[in-house]
């Protein structure tokens, strides 16, 4: 039996996520960096229920990633920039290019991946909605969270970097396999909240340290 599943609720809360994505990254104060990812969080959660008609273990993972998405990690981000303050350590990409640029590539990005999902990834799913545009979202967000990590000098920004790339598999694994019953044990499995806890707490001794977040100073973190 064909799972009949709410296309145009599932692609609504799949596009939010590349608008909370560019918040998440672009955004120099660190509080509301945290507050886009909540709300990105909270729509990961919506899908998981949207999609869990077909496959009623996804509550599961919903509950799950209620407790460690929505509220531990965004509690841990919080404290810890109450710690470190809420503005960002000057980014290598000045604030004005970056927006530009990050939204022409991620237009782009989004187009060819939406335009060409069953090339990457070969399956029924994929050539239809709301599938192929959670893939695009998911890959599109993907690419966002690695630009943020690799363009950000302060380690908090790194590590929300980190977690937007924590949603986008989390949301091309729900997207690939759907209906699958491990998919909902290897999403819960897969869940870095205690990555992002050991993270922030040596980004608090650095800061004790060094009296920043600036990880262009790591290299002083020598023998």
């Amino acid at each position: 039996m064909e799972v009949k599943y709410n296309v145009e609720l599932i692609s609504q809360l799949s596009l939010i996520m590349v608008i909370t994505s560019l918040i998440a990254a672009e955004s120099r104060n660190l509080r509301y960096s945290a507050w886009a990812y909540t709300l990105q969080a909270l729509l990961i959660c919506g899908l998981l229920w949207a999609f869990s008609v077909g496959n009623p273990a996804l509550k599961w993972w919903m509950v799950t990633a209620l407790f460690t998405k929505a509220l531990i990690t965004p509690y841990l981000l919080r404290h810890y920039i109450r710690q470190t303050g809420d503005e960002e350590t000057q980014a290598i990409i000045g604030f004005g290019p970056s927006v530009v640029a990050v939204t022409v590539v991620l237009g782009v990005f989004y187009w060819l991946f939406h335009r060409h999902a069953e090339l990457l990834a070969p399956t029924r799913e994929a050539s239809v909605e709301p599938f192929r545009t959670n893939l695009a979202v998911s890959l599109t967000v993907f690419v966002l969270g690695l630009y943020t990590i690799m363009s950000r000098r302060d380690a908090v920004k790194t590590v929300i970097g980190l977690c937007l790339l924590e949603n986008a598999v989390h949301l091309s694994l729900v997207s690939l396999a759907p209906a699958t019953p491990e998919t909902a044990l290897f999403g819960i499995a897969s869940e870095v909240v205690i990555t992002v806890f050991l993270l922030l707490y040596v980004i608090t001794g650095i800061r004790q340290r060094f009296g920043s977040t600036d990880t262009f100073q790591l290299s002083e973190l020598h023998w």
